[in-house]
């Protein structure tokens, strides 16, 4: 793209809605139905539709931001512009972790599907719910495969990237197909002695909206929203693109968690729900009932959907750590474009090294997903708080795409996300959080070399978000016993403990935005030269 040429707006919405729905279906739908009604039997079915509802306010309060700011990596740069460097750099940062824990997921989705070939070698790479020593290896290599597609320029990838595609769509289709008619068995929605429809009461349905990996499934929303600025009709193409790509997701998701439920056998159920234990869910279930064409249609599905998703995230990422040393919170040297491929090559290899990290600590796709789960609300928290605060701080802004409602939609977008991380339990809610705050040594060692320029105004902005972190950590800590905590807050006491504190914070937020100078000269120019890039496929 030259740096002198306008973003050329010539995607339609239906294109845009596909592209979103695209890039939601990756590996959550080959586990998340499984893990859902593990955690909460067939109540799963709710989860599906809570988190439907939550990442659909959330999307929407990013539909308007994407609109105003059409840049490449612009998930790390809105609360930048709203709060100032120190919010937009704990935001950036839980983004950053969010997306680039994906491509070490994606790889280990494949592999833990690829355990259950009739093979010996096979079984040995998915032992006692881990990745082995080899499996990881293979997980590994695959990671290799998606830096590899990139390290030259996304062009190679985005020759297949529409074939991919049409895949994703196809094969949950024929999955729900094929476990509907083979074998269905509806009182499997309401078995006595497994607890009925559910047996684990409604904070095992929150629960697993937060850690079964259904937000995580619904990650892909941000598509549409990157590609605002080439959107015609922003205004009108962008909602109908979130709101049609998620809820179409929504259905396929639903379609899919009947469809496992229904087709488990007496047998098979025979522990309860959460006794139901497989390395590659829908694999096995149509292993078990004769579909073996649809098995191996799942298997070699495994490799190409999350390879596709695999290989767009690591491109992503590499972005965002280019956006995130753009904002000089990350060394100049991982802001280096190649001048023939265009593609930040140091980004890249540092976002590897980081994945074998994760794929290391995280040896299976329910237990990363978790995290990633945890991470992804903590990085959406500020969109709802900067898109308001901005409309107080810059009205005079041009914005393609100014929704109705937003007053409403907001708070409830952030007071929801707050549910959810509150849900993801004791102690995985601290964890991540500490996960997140444990990089302000680098922010700070930068602002210490710009000798604190602009720092106190930019502290006093962020001091709602420095407050609502550990108030959340502790809320988890001393929570009812449902969600992990010490039992001193009464189950449903705490969660409205939880939403009406949220909701203060809130209020909070959006009145200590200010109009940062990083809305002005600053912007131009970290737009322009990030433009100079290629665009992504998506």
């Amino acid at each position: 793209m030259d740096n002198n040429q306008p973003l050329m707006r010539n995607i339609g919405p239906f294109a845009l809605m596909l592209t979103g729905l695209g890039s939601i279906i990756g590996s959550g739908w080959l586990f998340g139905a499984w893990k859902a009604a593990k955690i909460a039997g067939p109540a799963a079915l709710f989860a599906w539709l809570i988190g439907a509802v939550v990442i659909l306010a959330i999307a929407l309060t990013y539909a308007e931001l994407g609109a105003m700011f059409p840049e490449s990596g612009g998930m790390v740069r809105y609360s930048r512009y709203s709060h100032g460097s120190l919010v937009g750099f704990i935001a950036a940062w839980a983004n950053w972790i969010a997306i680039v824990s994906v491509i070490p997921i994606e790889a280990e989705a494949s592999i833990q599907y690829m355990s259950t070939w009739p093979y010996d070698w096979a079984h040995a790479l998915f032992v006692d719910g881990t990745l082995s020593t080899s499996g990881l290896m293979l997980s590994a290599l695959l990671v290799i495969g998606y830096f590899m597609l990139n390290y030259w320029g996304v062009k190679l990838f985005a020759r297949a990237n529409t074939a991919i595609t049409l895949f994703k769509f196809a094969i949950p289709a024929l999955t729900i197909a094929g476990l509907m008619i083979a074998g269905f068995h509806p009182g499997n929605f309401n078995v006595a002695e497994h607890g009925g429809f559910a047996p684990n009461g409604m904070s095992a349905v929150f629960t697993a909206v937060a850690t079964s990996g259904i937000v995580f499934a619904f990650n892909g929303f941000q598509s549409p929203v990157n590609l605002a600025g080439e959107a015609r009709d922003p205004g009108r193409s962008i909602p109908f693109a979130v709101v049609g790509s998620i809820l179409l997701a929504t259905v396929i998701y639903l379609l899919l968690q009947v469809a496992y439920i229904g087709a488990l056998s007496p047998e098979q159920l025979a522990g309860g729900w959460h006794g139901v234990s497989f390395s590659s869910p829908f694999a096995e279930l149509a292993i078990a009932l004769g579909l073996n064409w649809l098995a191996i249609v799942l298997y070699f599905d495994a490799f190409l959907s999350p390879s596709g998703t695999g290989t767009t995230y690591m491109a992503t990422t590499s972005r965002m750590i280019y956006a995130m040393e753009r904002n000089r919170t990350l060394p100049a040297m991982l802001g280096r474009v190649h001048p023939l491929y265009g593609v930040p090559r140091p980004a890249m290899w540092f976002n590897l090294a980081i994945s074998f990290v994760f794929m290391f600590f995280f040896r299976g796709w329910d237990s990363l997903a978790a995290v990633i789960s945890v991470a992804t609300v903590i990085s959406y928290l500020t969109g709802p708080i900067s898109v308001m605060a901005l409309r107080r701080s810059a009205p005079e802004l041009h914005r393609p795409l100014r929704l109705r409602g937003l007053s409403l939609i907001a708070p409830f977008a952030f007071v929801c996300a707050s549910l959810i991380l509150y849900w993801a339990r004791w102690p995985l809610t601290g964890q991540i959080i500490v996960l997140v705050v444990v990089a302000l040594p680098v922010y700070f060692y930068y602002q210490a070399k710009d000798r604190w320029q602009g720092f106190g105004r930019d502290l006093k902005a962020s001091w709602w978000l420095i407050g609502y972190l550990p108030a959340m950590a502790l809320c988890s800590y001393i929570g009812s016993k449902e969600f992990g905590g010490l039992g001193l807050l009464p189950y449903g006491w705490d969660m409205l403990i939880v939403a009406a504190m949220s909701l203060a914070f809130y209020h909070w937020g959006v009145k200590a935005g200010w109009r940062t100078p990083y809305l002005a000269g600053e912007r131009e120019e970290d737009v322009a030269s990030m433009e100079g890039m290629p665009a992504l496929s998506h």
